[in-house]
């Protein structure tokens, strides 16, 4: 199949193409549910449109602990019917639908007493391992194992030794959120979704009581249009009442924001080689390998401030280095931390007031005629939520539909990438570039890797490494411009990379590079280039201001001066 590029031609067509032609189904909001619900349409031979206010994944969907997994906490709430699907997921996720972008990862769990906490501990995650084998998608990861103190110590020599009687190992599964979603949503435009960012809906159209399309504002050319649709699913996350409201009507339920923050500290930091997961009063703490860096999160609290730009206040920032230090021999400090995200949780209320609580099942509705409502969930199950949006809105058409098919169609870059990895030597030998280098590449896009290894042969400056930012290659911040749909700095420094988060300066000393990289792409002149950078620069100041502040609201002010979007 051809592989599809999202460039600015590319969105530009898009978007004159939905506004030309009545759409089968438009979906609002591309966090990975609305990108999964794209995919799952174009591929029953629906004529699709996907369009996004802001970036792919700008959201929700960037901001996670990176986790594909079955919710091993949801056992102890009995909730076997979530962990069940789950599994079933990130087994399909591992070996068929995305290998290249879902990678295992190990965790250790500390026994804190001795005897029945290993019975109790230990019979939870015997379930978890034989849950997933039943399912036969589980079989790619080791079963779990029983450690003793010492044993645990050698893999996690971190760990205080009066923090542990003994441990639990077991494997889950991670990828890089962000990257995940604009994989899925150019895998839907090349099964022929019509996909646009920096595309807002600004108000629906109806006829009646029926919504039969959508006025969306392009951000980028300034111009609206009317799109026209059978059917449209809001998949906005936690903007979902807001986009509801639009219509008049709230829905049958009501989603509430959780804010989670996460801390990005140096490998050297912690000395180990596995995850941890320890409990806390509230929920679970993860640290959590990422490349030359851990993730160390989350919190869990109720937020119901600016939902575009959650911010991390300073008591959330010593809560987690609280926690974690509580089991480290070394404990962490605030200048060993790199990089602070927060994400917000569309959770499903109505359950309980405390958030960790809420629901994280999904649930869909039909407001209105035309209209369709998909919420709540986790991204572990974004293709069940995508999978029962589209047959909702099925409902609604006057036509035959095939039935789901997205369980059998692997993402790009799935296909071939298992012969590439095993070729990865002859791949360097081929192009001279360092086999570490291949592996990067192969990890992160599969085989499209063959696209910017082609783009080096052209060019072979693209194939060094950014000045400041050394995990990254200079091809892969044009190739983000020129094939992912970055239209701004901001979109590649936070989202096609994780540069934001995994240098000390937060990307500030590579920026300019990078967007000097982006301009013949995106048609940026010199005095672009120096929006873009001063944009960014004071989007980070703004950032670390937040951190600085005692409480949510301080924090929220702070952050909020930093402009939104980049002035024209």
């Amino acid at each position: 199949m051809r592989t599809a590029t999202l460039g600015p031609a590319e969105r530009a067509e898009s978007l004159a193409s939905m506004a030309e032609h009545e759409l089968d189904l438009l979906v609002v909001g591309a966090g990975v549910v609305g990108a999964g619900t794209a995919l799952d349409a174009a591929t029953r031979g629906l004529s699709t449109g996907l369009v996004e206010a802001r970036d792919w994944a700008s959201g929700t969907s960037s901001r996670s602990s990176k986790l594909i997994h079955g919710g091993l906490r949801y056992l102890e709430m009995l909730d076997f019917a979530l962990v069940r699907e789950a599994l079933k997921e990130r087994g399909l996720l591992l070996e068929r639908l995305a290998p290249h972008l879902v990678k295992p990862v190990p965790f250790l769990y500390p026994l804190q007493y001795r005897g029945w906490e290993r019975l109790y501990a230990g019979c939870g995650v015997l379930l978890y391992d034989v849950m997933s084998m039943a399912r036969t998608h589980g079989r790619g990861l080791p079963m779990h194992r029983h450690l003793s103190r010492g044993n645990a110590l050698r893999v996690a020599p971190a760990l205080k030794k009066d923090a542990l009687v003994g441990a639990l190992q077991y494997y889950d599964a991670q990828m890089d959120d962000a990257r995940y979603v604009a994989t899925l949503v150019r895998t839907a435009a090349a099964y022929g979704a019509k996909v646009a960012n920096r595309a807002r809906v600004a108000g629906f159209l109806r006829e009646g009581e029926r919504v039969v399309g959508a006025r969306v504002q392009d951000a980028e050319g300034g111009g609206e249009y009317e799109i026209r649709a059978k059917q449209i699913v809001n998949a906005t996350g936690v903007w979902t009442d807001d986009t509801q409201s639009m219509v008049g009507e709230r829905g049958q339920f009501h989603v509430r924001a959780s804010k989670g923050i996460h801390l990005v500290v140096p490998k050297d930091r912690i000395h180990s080689s596995t995850g941890l997961i320890l409990r806390t009063e509230k929920s679970v703490l993860f640290v959590i390998p990422w490349g030359r860096h851990w993730i160390v999160g989350t919190t869990d609290t109720d937020w119901d401030l600016d939902k575009a730009h959650p911010a991390a206040s300073s008591a959330d920032i010593d809560y987690l280095l609280e926690h974690v230090n509580s089991v480290l021999a070394v404990p962490l400090t605030r200048d060993d931390v790199e990089g602070v995200y927060a994400g917000l949780r569309p959770l499903l209320a109505g359950e309980s007031d405390a958030t960790s609580k809420l629901s994280r099942e999904h649930t869909v509705a039909h407001p209105v005629p035309g209209l369709v409502v998909v919420a709540g969930g986790k991204y572990t199950t974004y293709r069940v939520m995508a999978k029962d949006a589209v047959d909702a809105a099925v409902h609604g058409l006057d036509m035959r539909v095939a039935e789901c098919v997205t369980e059998d169609i692997p993402l790009l870059g799935a296909e071939g990438y298992r012969a590439m990895w095993n070729a990865r030597a002859r791949i360097a030998a081929r192009t001279g570039i360092h086999v570490v280098r291949v592996e990067h590449l192969l990890n992160r896009y599969g085989s499209l890797a063959e696209e910017l290894l082609e783009l080096i042969a052209a060019d072979p400056a693209l194939g060094e490494p950014l000045q400041s930012a050394d995990d990254y290659l200079r091809a892969e911040i044009m190739y983000a411009a020129s094939h992912e749909g970055a239209r701004h700095l901001d979109d590649v420094l936070t989202r096609r990379t994780r540069i934001s988060i995994e240098t000390f300066d937060r990307g500030t000393r590579c920026a300019r590079e990078a967007a000097e990289l982006m301009a013949p792409v995106l048609g940026w002149d010199k005095d672009h280039i120096e929006r873009e950078v001063q944009h960014y620069e004071k989007r980070v100041e703004a950032e670390r201001e937040s951190q600085r502040q005692p409480d949510d609201l301080t924090a929220d002010a702070a952050r909020l001066g930093a402009p939104d979007i980049v002035p024209l």
